[in-house]
């Protein structure tokens, strides 16, 4: 698919932006990571992460990026014995993981809507 798209969009000033919205749109068909407290789930299937394949798996950027990452860091810290142990009750943490996947849904929709608004624009002016 990548050298498809890099063969198709030419080299004018625009072809990056082309090639990034697209790829962007064929991109949303992937199942989006959720975050989850493990301590309400039961099912320890979930927490394996399919195309690593791998059992367990954790994911966090920069804890100066986004709230979730902060989170995560402060719980991996503490089940690592690094710091003393969070005192949240593990239902405030999937509380803290729903709104994190809440807002986390509503910036992707945000960012898909303008890529249409892009693509919408792009279409009319090639036409």
């Amino acid at each position: 698919l990548q050298k498809s798209l890099n063969e198709t969009f030419g080299a004018d000033k625009y072809s990056e932006a082309r090639k990034e919205v697209l790829t962007n749109m064929f991109s949303r068909p992937m199942q989006m990571a959720l975050y989850f407290c493990t301590g309400v789930l039961e099912d320890e299937t979930l927490f394996r992460h399919y195309a690593l394949n791998v059992p367990f798996y954790t994911h966090f950027t920069s804890p100066i990026r986004r709230y979730a990452d902060v989170i995560v860091h402060r719980l991996l810290s503490a089940s690592l014995g690094a710091s003393s142990p969070i005192k949240m009750e593990k239902e405030a943490i999937q509380r803290q993981a729903d709104h994190c996947n809440d807002r986390k849904m509503a910036s992707k929709r945000v960012q898909e809507l303008s890529a249409d608004l892009f693509f919408s624009i792009f279409v009319r002016v090639r036409a």
